[in-house]
C-alpha cells in the first residue's frame, strides 16, 4: 500500500472521527482495501465504505444487530446512531474482536446453516446481485488491454442471462453474499460472523459457492477440508447443477476485485493479468492456484 493511499485514508478517518466524537490518535490500518478498515484507541474498529454505499453501510449495521437478537454469533456495531458520511463515504463503527484466528471452514458451514434457517428480518435487506460493482470495476481498470476488457463485459452480460435461466435450487433466504474464510473469526468463544455488507434476501448456494471455489480455482482448500465443510453444513452445492454458473460468476468477480486492487497498487497487476488469462481459457484446467489480494 502506497504512503499516499495510507495518507489520504488517515485524513478521511480525522474527518469521521471528529464528526462521531472521537479520537483518531494512534489509529493503526488493518486493512485498506475494497473498504479501509482503522483501528481505534478504545477496541474500536472504524470500517469506511468506498463512495456511493451509504444504504450497504446502513444494512450491514442493522443486520448485525438483528443477527445478535437471533443469538447467531456476529461482529458487534458500536451503540452509537450509524453509518457516519463524510466526504460522500459512509463510515461504521464496531467492537473489535478479542484475540481470534482466522476462521476453518468447518468453522463458517455451521454459521452459514444458523444464518440461512432464520426468518426474513424486519427491515429492507435487498434482493441478492452478484453483479454489483462488476461493470463500473471493468470501466475503471487500467491494467488491461481494451480487447480484454470487451470480452469481458460480453462475459457479464452472457453470465447475466445464465443467472436468470437458473434451475431451482434451495429455497431463497438470508444470505450473507460474501461468505468466505476471511468473514469468519474464531475468538475464544467461539466461531463469529463478519462484514454483512453484501447481506441480502437470495440463493444460498451463493454462500456456499465461495467455499467451493477454494477447492475448484483456487486450489487452497482440500478435499477432504471441502468435506468437513458440506458435512457441517448438511449440502454440497458442487452437485448442484447451477453451481458453474455460480462458479463463473465467482471467478469474473474475483478478476475483476484484483484489477480494482491494481488501479492503486501495480504489485498486484501480475495476478490481476494471471486470473484473466485462467478465465480466458490459456492456463489450463482448474485449479488454477490464485494468490489473495487486496
Amino acid at each position: 500500500m502506497t504512503p499516499t493511499r495510507t495518507a489520504e485514508s488517515f485524513a478521511l478517518l480525522e474527518e469521521i472521527t471528529a464528526t462521531a466524537g472521537l479520537p483518531s490518535a494512534g489509529a493503526s490500518p488493518i486493512r485498506l482495501a475494497e473498504n479501509d478498515l482503522w483501528r481505534l484507541p478504545g477496541q474500536i474498529v472504524v470500517r469506511i465504505a468506498r463512495a456511493g454505499q451509504d444504504g450497504a453501510s446502513a444494512r450491514e449495521v442493522a443486520v448485525a444487530r438483528w443477527l445478535l437478537q437471533h443469538r447467531v454469533p456476529a461482529v458487534r456495531p458500536i451503540a452509537m446512531d450509524q453509518p457516519i458520511v463524510v466526504g460522500g463515504r459512509s463510515a461504521t463503527f464496531w467492537e473489535e474482536l478479542p484475540p481470534h484466528k482466522a476462521g476453518r471452514e468447518s468453522d463458517l458451514a455451521p454459521l452459514l446453516r444458523q444464518l440461512h434457517e432464520l426468518p426474513k428480518p424486519p427491515f429492507a435487506i435487498g434482493e441478492m446481485d452478484p453483479f454489483i460493482r462488476i461493470r463500473y470495476r471493468l470501466i475503471e481498470a487500467r491494467v488491461i488491454a481494451e480487447t480484454d476488457r470487451s470480452w469481458l463485459l460480453g462475459q457479464l452480460d452472457e453470465l447475466g442471462e445464465a443467472w436468470s435461466n437458473l434451475p431451482e435450487g434451495r429455497p431463497s433466504c438470508v444470505i450473507h453474499g460474501d461468505a468466505w474464510g476471511g468473514n469468519c473469526a474464531v475468538t475464544a468463544e467461539g466461531a463469529v460472523l463478519l462484514d454483512f455488507e453484501r447481506a441480502s434476501l437470495g440463493r444460498p448456494e451463493w454462500d456456499l459457492t465461495s467455499t467451493a471455489v477454494a477447492v475448484d480455482t483456487f486450489g487452497s482448500l482440500s478435499r477432504e477440508s471441502y468435506k468437513r465443510f458440506c458435512d457441517a453444513y448438511g449440502y454440497d452445492v458442487m452437485a448442484w447443477p447451477g453451481y458453474p454458473v455460480l462458479r463463473a460468476i465467482r471467478e469474473l468477480r474475483l478478476v475483476t476485485f484484483a484489477l480494482q486492487v491494481a488501479n492503486d497498487t501495480s504489485e498486484t497487476a501480475e495476478q490481476a493479468q494471471y486470473r484473466l488469462a485462467c478465465i480466458r481459457g490459456t492456463r489450463g484446467p482448474r485449479p488454477w492456484g490464485w494468490t489473495a489480494v487486496g
